[in-house]
């Protein structure tokens, strides 16, 4: 068995973000100056986990986000940034760049939830899933084939996982204060951080939930879990793998928490 835990953390607020209007894939805009202080308010959350992969979507709001956390971590300062296009936003259509009103407009014409509309040239929640699940594939292989492990009798790799894999165990018990940027961590040794966007990390969320049957935390409600992530909104994933004769697959997720904004309360507070 092999654990890491998984960070997906949106990018901080542009221009189009505060004037409500919709982005997508084809507008791509940096952040704004509110979304550098959330992005460096994140960081300075973030700073002391040793994240050993890091990877970002390559449109600018979330590589400006994701710089931002590595330069204030004390440990990943040297780590690679990768820069994945499978953790685009959610394509849009003929709705980017106009205000989310219009989607909703678009989507009660039609009968359909606004959540759940597919605008004309806009990709379907399913595609998103789809998009997500090659990225999981992607991730768990780089996992794996960084550390040399190929399944249940490679020695060091093997026996570290091994270990970490109590970690979920540990963190039940409530060793981490409600709350901590360490929370899920303990007796886990790998750590990998997405930036991605909102309408995307939502996606994930449900796939790992409701496809992946990650466990839950206890009382959580299924509203909170999928409610909007906010600008650099928090959500952690404990994943444990093991091998198959071709590929790595998994065995276990828990969901520690979703959408967390702590980070937010002193920045939000001043404005």
């Amino acid at each position: 068995m092999f654990t890491f835990s998984l960070t997906l953390v949106r990018h901080g607020e542009t221009q189009y973000n505060r004037d409500k209007l919709l982005q997508g894939q084809g507008v791509d805009t940096p952040l704004s100056e509110t979304g550098v202080q959330q992005g460096e308010a994140v960081g300075k959350y973030l700073r002391d986990i040793p994240f050993n992969n890091v990877f970002a979507s390559n449109l600018q709001r979330a590589v400006q986000t994701a710089v931002i956390i590595r330069r204030n971590n004390t440990h990943c300062s040297g780590t690679e940034m990768v820069l994945e296009p499978l953790l685009r936003e959610r394509g849009f259509g003929v709705a980017e760049g106009h205000p989310k009103d219009d989607l909703k407009n678009m989507a009660n014409a039609a009968g359909q939830s606004c959540r759940d509309y597919t605008p004309p040239g806009g990709e379907t929640l399913d595609q998103v899933k789809l998009r997500f699940k090659k990225f999981l594939k992607v991730l768990f292989k780089q996992m794996l084939d960084e550390r040399g492990w190929s399944g249940p009798d490679a020695s060091a790799g093997a026996s570290e996982a091994g270990g970490a894999a109590n970690g979920p165990a540990a963190a039940a018990s409530g060793i981490a204060p409600v709350g901590s940027a360490e929370d899920g961590l303990q007796g886990v040794s790998v750590h990998a951080l997405v930036v991605s966007h909102g309408a995307y990390i939502r996606v994930a969320v449900k796939h790992l939930v409701e496809d992946l049957q990650s466990s839950l935390p206890a009382g959580v409600k299924m509203s909170q879990l999928f409610s909007p992530c906010p600008n650099t909104g928090i959500s952690r994933f404990i994943i444990t793998l093991s091998q198959s004769e071709s590929r790595p697959v998994l065995s276990a997720a828990r969901c520690v928490f979703t959408n967390r904004k702590d980070h937010l309360e002193n920045l939000t507070a001043a404005q």
